[in-house]
């Protein structure tokens, strides 16, 4: 702890966690770091930081210096390089390992809307399109109603993305996340219900509009990472 590097390292510390850290006294130590002279020992940097990132106990039983786990494994990197070395591969691993279980939601996220799209141009199929109606008019009414489902979630056309986005491929639910293609689904199904319904298309975009907002401010709410780690691992 006489090291200046530690200092400063328990110092972010504790500026990020602990609001009655004194950091006055911290400027003060912090000068003296790393001279011949400098002492620090826990218990000191406890009582006169007012640190809580370390906790020193006496006693003979269930005392020692115990340190929140950031800091610890920060004092066994510095002790040992292979502990350093096997925490990088370990969080390389824990970190792609996250990707992957992220990205195989997505593509699942995405078949759903898939599928559930199917419902949808099925309900558009029987109850929009008209027995006269040449291929590229019916091509429309599909892509009209692509689009109301793009509008009620994204705010925007397909077309109208595209144009502000002219370096990417594929569309804008390519490029949607894991909440808006939940609520993607549930609009493609929703709103093959309200065509069967008969209901105009103006009054069938304020109701996804509305479902989209409460939907995703609800998904939102939430930690969906952790939710679908929890899920995954039961």
């Amino acid at each position: 702890m006489r090291n200046r590097n530690t200092i400063e390292f328990l110092a972010v510390w504790e500026i990020l966690h602990n609001p009655d850290f004194n950091r006055v006294q911290f400027e003060a130590v912090k000068n003296e770091a790393g001279l011949n002279r400098f002492v620090m020992t826990p218990t000191k940097w406890i009582e006169q930081m007012n640190a809580k990132g370390i906790v020193s106990k006496s006693g003979r039983y269930g005392g020692g210096t115990f340190a929140h786990s950031n800091i610890a494994m920060s004092f066994a990197t510095w002790i040992s390089p292979e502990f350093q070395l096997y925490i990088m591969k370990d969080y390389r691993r824990l970190k792609s390992d996250e990707n992957s279980r992220l990205s195989l939601n997505w593509n699942l996220n995405r078949e759903i809307s898939k599928l559930n799209y199917k419902i949808h141009t099925d309900a558009v199929k029987e109850n929009l399109l008209l027995p006269d109606l040449t291929i590229e008019q019916q091509n429309f009414v599909y892509a009209d109603e692509a689009d109301l489902l793009n509008v009620a979630l994204f705010g925007r056309t397909a077309k109208e993305w595209r144009n502000t986005n002219p370096d990417k491929s594929g569309n804008i639910r390519d490029y949607a996340d894991i909440p808006h293609l939940l609520v993607l689904a549930n609009l493609e199904s929703y709103n093959a219900i309200l065509i069967e319904q008969k209901i105009s298309q103006k009054e069938r975009l304020l109701k996804l509009r509305d479902t989209a907002k409460r939907q995703l401010e609800t998904i939102l709410s939430l930690d969906l990472k952790k939710d679908l780690l929890v899920i995954e691992n039961k």
